[in-house]
């Protein structure tokens, strides 16, 4: 049997908040999923990653707050128009909270190379991806002083950042 991911475990485990910061604007090129919509066939995302959507559900039914925020270069890529296009039928659908925050509008931000998800201000765990946005790993820190880093930075980029409803990528 697989073990289930980190990812979702943290989310099991969160009481109060799970905070994802993205800033790529290219994810596994090589994804089954995302090859498929750029030929034309725009899944239900919903429906394709229930696992995630039902996980996320579950985890803002209990109080959690699950907010994401994306840092994007503009004009947008290819990818992070499916991203954007994904966003309202999977994620808020969900249950999170999503903004969007143009690279140019993140000067003066203090903002960490790499994404990372943080549950309850306490856990970090970070994406890696190589150049080309192939997935390499992830890692989790429980050190205080990087989750206090990586809240900050969070909250310095959704305070920028446009919610989703109002976010019209160029």
């Amino acid at each position: 049997m697989k073990a289930e991911p980190l990812a979702f475990q943290l989310f099991r485990s969160a009481q109060r908040s799970a905070l994802h910061l993205e800033t790529r604007d290219l994810y596994e090129p090589e994804d089954p999923d995302w090859n498929e919509w750029k030929a034309g066939n725009h899944f239900d995302p919903a429906e394709r990653w229930q696992t995630f959507h039902d996980l996320v559900r579950d985890t803002t039914g209990r109080g959690v707050e699950v907010r994401r925020a994306r840092v994007v270069s503009e004009p947008i890529s290819e990818y992070v128009q499916f991203e954007y296009d994904v966003t309202e039928p999977h994620n808020i659908a969900a249950g999170e909270q999503v903004r969007w925050l143009p690279r140019q509008q993140t000067t003066g931000l203090l903002v960490t190379p790499n994404d990372f998800w943080i549950f309850d201000e306490q856990i970090v765990l970070w994406n890696f991806c190589d150049g080309d946005g192939t997935w390499v790993g992830e890692e989790r820190t429980d050190d205080p002083d990087l989750a206090k880093l990586c809240v900050a930075a969070f909250d310095a980029v959704w305070d920028r950042a446009i919610p989703h409803e109002e976010y019209h990528p160029s």
